[in-house]
């Protein structure tokens, strides 16, 4: 995620993340691990977009909005 969250909120929305994965899947918390990483805008593109996002659209069940590399991506690239 874009840098400039606070601990207090990462561990919220960790534990949120967690309750949900929970409920959707039938696990036991102990089965289930948040990671976040602090990413500079900056360097979103390169650093998540290319590779994590554009990477792999066809893996992605929730498409973001934004559109940095101005390509199309309704395939996979």
């Amino acid at each position: 995620m874009l840098s400039g969250r606070s601990d207090e909120q990462k561990t919220k929305l960790a534990d949120e993340i967690t309750k949900v994965v929970m409920k959707m899947t039938g696990n036991s918390e102990e089965a289930v691990s948040v990671s976040i990483e602090d990413v500079k805008q900056s360097e979103w593109t390169e650093k998540v977009y290319k590779p994590d996002i554009a990477g792999n659209w066809d893996k992605l069940y929730k498409k973001p909005g934004y559109n940095p590399l101005n390509i199309n991506l309704q395939g996979s690239i």
